[in-house]
């Protein structure tokens, strides 16, 4: 490939699961992958993984980024501005396990909270400037149908949530430490917040409204959320109805997309949907 032809992706938690299905999508497809995840030696195999099973040594690279500290971030920003120069391609996604999801404690809806919205806030916006450089930037972020407007039982946030003409960061903030402060007085149903795997599906509501605020602040960039289906990954303890090469179809498509696709949508299965 000429160096000018090249397009350059960030795939985050990708050593398993969907983050890995991708990679191995995208760099099948001649896009240069950094691979990325907490665990250096479960990255590290990941890659060797992809070398050696996909013939991919040209179009995998390893960075190890922990989403939650800032310093990893930063120096993931130095390495990509010395390595490539310009970013085309953000995959935003962390995979939870399904016992911290569906019977999470305080402590737990917290952590998942700072992983699946916070950490992903972070990245996006220290990549921003990269993504800039590319004829083409696009981010995708892994999201859920429980995340859905419809499934937000709090009023006031479904609110805040669905108003994109008023939107701001500063008012989904203001949604997740309302919620978490009602969460630590055990508040959670009188104030109408979701109750099972609530944390889980407030980090994905957080997300798609991010998803959209982003969109409209960055009309050249094409941003969306996906739902890839019920997968089977470790999270769901391989429960799901979808192998990883058929969850990572929409996430992929939407990776590539063309300078006239959509942005600032909800995709679930590859069809567009309220969000």
């Amino acid at each position: 490939m000429q160096e000018e032809a090249k397009r350059y992706a960030v795939v985050t938690g990708a050593n398993k699961g969907i983050g890995y299905g991708i990679s191995k999508k995208l760099a099948s497809k001649g896009v240069v992958v950094l691979l990325t995840a907490r665990n250096e030696e479960r990255g590290l195999k990941a890659i060797e993984r992809l070398k050696k099973e996909f013939d991919l040594s040209d179009f995998v690279i390893f960075h190890q980024l922990d989403v939650d500290d800032p310093a990893s971030v930063a120096t993931l920003v130095s390495f990509i501005k010395t390595m490539f120069g310009k970013l085309d391609i953000l995959r935003n996604g962390a995979e939870i396990d399904w016992k911290e999801v569906g019977y999470e404690t305080y402590d737990l809806g917290e952590k998942c909270l700072k992983t699946n919205f916070y950490g992903v806030e972070r990245v996006t916006e220290a990549l921003i400037p990269l993504l800039k450089l590319s004829s083409s930037p696009t981010i995708v972020n892994i999201s859920s149908r429980v995340g859905l407007l419809k499934n937000i039982s709090n009023e006031w946030a479904r609110t805040v949530f669905s108003d994109i003409d008023n939107l701001t960061k500063e008012k989904i903030d203001d949604v997740l430490k309302e919620y978490e402060k009602d969460y630590k007085e055990g508040s959670l149903e009188i104030k109408g917040w979701p109750t099972f795997a609530s944390a889980y599906t407030m980090s994905k509501a957080a997300l798609n409204a991010y998803t959209r605020l982003m969109a409209k602040k960055y009309p050249h960039f094409h941003i969306n959320s996906v739902c890839p289906g019920f997968v089977k990954t470790d999270m769901n303890h391989n429960t799901g109805n979808l192998s990883i090469d058929e969850g990572v179809e929409t996430p992929a498509i939407l990776a590539l997309l063309p300078n006239n696709a959509p942005s600032g949508c909800f995709f679930n299965k590859g069809e567009v949907i309220p969000f």
